[in-house]
């Protein structure tokens, strides 16, 4: 395994609201009690057929006892219930499986932004570590996609502390990289990322991605499907304020600008005009995340940049 040293970087010059802090990271473990990113990630169906599972299984919970529906495994008929009532119930059970938990991280330009409190690329980071963690306490193997401007890398599932430590050096050393003069110009997208992600050919997996989910394509909509379709994929969304309103008071000015071109926002129709369209976009790239959680019954989270990410992101899980 190649050695990543600790991030050097000048405490006294680090803000935690603009780059994270690897002892943060380390010490989010102490934050774990209380939420579980797997109670609706269990496989929960009616067990039937004669293969047996080619994950270590932890063995069968009973669920319930229900009405027999044409189809269902006579095999799992409770015949006592049965002839009690005088018509036909079968067990259910859920079956246990190890999860292997994938953790993608964005950490691309578009993400070293906030307009409130903490930047949406240590939100990505502190949650990324929060849920390795607790991963690890479920004795289930945890890994990193970690996304970049430059390029993408894998860091394969493990079980091991000492490797999740390595991990959070490397995610740490990408989001500490962050400037706003990082040019975006050959900034890979989140499409290619999505690509180089399809390619692992994953299964049986738990698949969480940390991202903006800013300029979502139909085309990563597809590949998400995809995913999804071998995979549990939970999409959280990391949202600003100023990614759906500008402010719209009579003082207000506004100049927005790309990297190369700018325009300026001094009459207030402009800014409302401008509102509309964000307002738009973002409605639909959380449509669009819905949707593709909805295949599975997968909630659609969303956590802010106000600083109370940690608290927003476990009541999440605390609800579902």
């Amino acid at each position: 395994m190649t050695h990543v040293s600790t991030p050097k970087t000048d405490k006294k010059t680090l803000d935690p609201r603009i780059h994270c802090d690897y002892a943060r990271l380390v010490k989010l473990k102490t934050n774990i009690d209380g939420f579980s990113l797997f109670p609706y990630l269990k496989t929960s169906r009616q067990l039937s057929g004669r293969h047996l599972s080619k994950y270590r299984g932890r063995g069968l919970n009973f669920e319930e006892l229900r009405h027999y529906y044409l189809g269902d495994d006579i095999r799992n008929l409770d015949w006592k219930v049965t002839l009690r009532t005088g018509k036909p119930h079968v067990r259910s059970y859920t079956e246990e499986k190890d999860h292997n938990v994938i953790l993608c991280v964005d950490q691309r330009s578009n993400l070293f932004f906030s307009s409130v409190d903490i930047m949406k690329s240590v939100v990505a980071a502190e949650l990324a570590s929060l849920c390795a963690w607790r991963v690890i306490k479920e004795s289930d193997r945890v890994g990193f996609f970690l996304i970049t401007n430059e390029n993408t890398e894998w860091m394969p599932p493990k079980r091991s502390q000492n490797d999740i430590l390595h991990y959070l050096k490397k995610i740490t050393t990408a989001n500490q990289s962050l400037q706003v003069k990082t040019k975006e110009k050959h900034s890979i997208s989140f499409s290619d990322s999505l690509h180089s992600l399809n390619r692992r050919n994953l299964k049986n997996s738990v698949i969480i991605i940390f991202s903006d989910w800013i300029n979502i394509s139909k085309e990563d909509v597809s590949l998400l499907k995809h995913l999804q379709k071998y995979n549990d994929v939970l999409s959280i969304l990391i949202s600003d304020p100023m990614d759906f309103s500008l402010t719209t008071t009579p003082s207000s000015k506004w100049v927005l600008s790309n990297g190369t071109h700018q325009i300026n926002l001094e009459k207030r129709k402009d800014i409302i005009k401008a509102n509309c369209h964000l307002e738009k976009t973002y409605q639909n790239r959380c449509e669009a995340l819905r949707q593709l959680m909805a295949i599975k019954r997968l909630p659609f989270m969303e956590v802010s940049t106000a600083g109370n990410h940690i608290s927003q992101f476990t009541h999440l899980l605390r609800a579902k």
